[in-house]
């Protein structure tokens, strides 16, 4: 008996004729697995046909079968010289599949490197695979991402979504906020909240008018108006709590149709080849979450933990503030902010409600007394109280007794953004000044101004490249306005801040006695301080107009070799103060933005 031939995968067997056809119609094709491999064909043998095998053989006529072509061969030396014809084609085969392997696993290994990326709360990068089960959502309903819902969040998603926007924003508490601070609202901030159609949101929850301010220092006092005589009767500043502001916008926000709130908290920004694709978030049940979205505006306040990725976030803690609430205090000044020039740094009052008033003491540097073991109910009896003015000393002490101290750290970060498409930063997780002028949602509300009138003529958000060379165009609009509000406020804090050195003594009497002559000396300084006449030149002016008036009143009315020393040292001192804001601010975009080219940004082609 014929021995079956054997070379690799190829097999010869001897059949009889009449077993051709039921060998044909058994034999079937074994599909490819992937490009790199070679069909093969299987047979299922009949038992009858493996015995017949064995029998037959004295028949003169064999069929071949080669399982590797399913061919019929005449006879058996035929089928020896078409098996040695087949080794070099099954040598070649056989490299080819190993070189299809190894481009496979390559491929494969590329296609796991490109998975989008997470940017993590500690600032590292991150797969997919190590973040755990995650339900995908395509973001095909959603054009904006907003991270936060406080006022700016809660702004921008109501201004977006009245545009047609459809707004998906995640914030990480949905009840009330109870905060220190974002408690006065600028003039020039009412403003912009009327401009957004959001000015309703300061009625039905007891907000106080704020017409003013007043200072206190030594036991003398002025009083500063702001000068609203060009505007409706209606504008004002408004001063309520942050909490229930925070609740009207958010609700407000939440009546579009097209908006989406959602109680979550996002741990990640999704990263694709440098494009921020979503965010990854957790929602209030625990579960791992990811939303998409052509853009995500990141606003999630001043302790933001995504704004690493997409800024320089350069942040100084100069002070904090300890917060009082007096109950049934009437201020020396109805309707007007009261800032005392006290020692080491200002105390601030101001009324959140129709029976409240809140106090701010700032407290220079990071380390407060303890407010545990009565050290800090100490500090304040010995320390602050006696520099209040009478009609505030016991209201003062009573709240002190109530035991309901609050601290904040006061932050300030200039605006340094890392342009990246798919993603924008606003509010305190972009930039920062001293709260100690109250700018801070007088600049947020500025910014959703600038930012809506860009994203206006624009119907389509998925060119993330081009539209965020086009949104670079925001950082340069919106500077004029943010950077003279975050200059006043840290010059002014500087400035306002008791010091041993003479020549900053004299500038801190200079600066009170030109706000008390009145007139430009004081309507001007006031209108960039409540953001009406936000103009980075006239900041410099009048902020210098204080160093040569000090300069003056020393030189008065006779001169001297100290006096002309300690003036010197005032001009040097004043520099000192606003020269490193500004530069820190940016020189050109502040004051020169139309030799900026991001300024003349046109839209996207659609």
């Amino acid at each position: 008996m014929s021995q079956p031939n054997q070379m690799l995968h190829a097999r010869v067997y001897t059949t009889p004729t009449h077993h051709r056809h039921r060998l044909e119609r058994r034999c079937h094709w074994a599909q490819p697995q992937s490009p790199c491999h070679h069909p093969i064909i299987f047979y299922k043998l009949p038992r009858s046909l493996l015995l017949t095998q064995t029998r037959n053989t004295t028949a003169p006529q064999r069929n071949v079968v080669v399982s590797t072509h399913c061919s019929i061969s005449s006879s058996a030396p035929h089928s020896h010289r078409r098996l040695k014809m087949f080794h070099p084609y099954i040598l070649g085969a056989f490299f080819a599949s190993v070189l299809g392997f190894l481009l496979y696993a390559l491929r494969d290994k590329e296609r796991k490197d490109n998975r989008p990326r997470h940017h993590r709360a500690d600032g590292l990068v991150t797969s997919s695979s190590e973040i755990g089960q995650c339900r995908q959502d395509d973001g095909f309903g959603t054009d904006i991402i907003i991270v936060g819902a406080g006022v700016a969040g809660s702004a921008l998603a109501h201004t977006l979504g009245k545009d047609g926007r459809r707004v998906h924003i995640i914030e990480r508490d949905l009840t009330e906020p109870d905060r220190i601070v974002g408690e006065l609202l600028q003039p020039g901030g009412y403003l912009k909240l009327i401009e957004l159609g959001l000015e309703d949101c300061v009625e039905e929850i007891d907000a106080q008018r704020v017409l003013g301010y007043a200072l206190f220092k030594d036991g003398k006092n002025t009083r500063l108006s702001y000068p609203l005589e060009k505007f409706h009767s209606d504008v004002a500043g408004r001063s309520f709590h942050n909490g229930r502001f925070i609740q009207r916008m958010r609700e407000k926000a939440a009546s579009l149709s097209n908006v989406r709130m959602e109680q979550g908290t996002v741990t990640s920004l999704l990263e694709e080849n440098g494009t921020i694709k979503g965010v990854q978030y957790k929602t209030k049940a625990g579960q791992e979450l990811k939303a998409y979205a052509p853009l995500t505006i990141v606003c999630d306040g001043c302790f933001s933990n995504l704004r690493r990725s997409l800024c320089n976030p350069k942040v100084d803690v100069p002070s904090c503030f300890v917060g009082l609430v007096l109950e049934n205090c009437q201020l020396p000044f109805a309707n007007h902010g009261h800032v005392i020039l006290a020692d080491p740094s200002p105390i601030l009052f101001y009324p959140i409600s129709s029976t409240e008033v809140r106090c701010l003491v700032d407290v220079p540097g990071q380390k407060l007394p303890s407010i545990a073991n009565g050290e800090m109910a100490n500090h304040l009896k010995t320390r602050v109280a006696p520099q209040l003015p009478p009609q505030l000393y016991d209201a003062f002490i009573s709240a002190i007794d109530q035991g309901k101290i609050r601290t904040m750290p006061n932050r300030s970060m200039p605006a340094d953004p890392y342009p990246t498409p798919g993603a924008l930063l606003m509010g305190d997780a972009f930039n920062m000044r001293h709260p100690l002028t109250g700018g801070g949602m007088t600049v947020a509300l500025s910014d959703i101004v600038v930012l809506r009138d860009l994203l206006k003529p624009l119907s389509n958000l998925n060119d993330a490249v081009s539209l965020s060379k086009y949104l670079e165009s925001f950082y340069t609009l919106r500077k004029p306005v943010a950077s003279t509000i975050n200059t006043l406020a840290g010059a002014l804090y500087k400035v306002f801040c008791a010091s041993t050195d003479q020549a900053r003594k004299e500038m801190r009497e200079a600066c009170f006695d030109y706000l008390s002559i009145g007139g430009v000396c004081s309507a001007g300084p006031v209108a960039l301080l409540s953001g009406l006449n936000p103009r980075p030149l006239s900041l410099v002016v009048h902020f210098f107009a204080v160093a040569i008036y000090g300069v003056g009143r020393l030189l008065l009315p006779f001169p001297s070799l100290k006096r002309l020393w300690i003036g010197a040292r005032l001009i040097s001192a004043a520099s000192s103060i606003i020269f490193p804001i500004i530069k820190a601010e940016g020189v050109r975009q502040m004051f020169f933005p139309v030799t900026m080219p991001a300024y003349y940004r046109a839209p996207p082609a659609k």
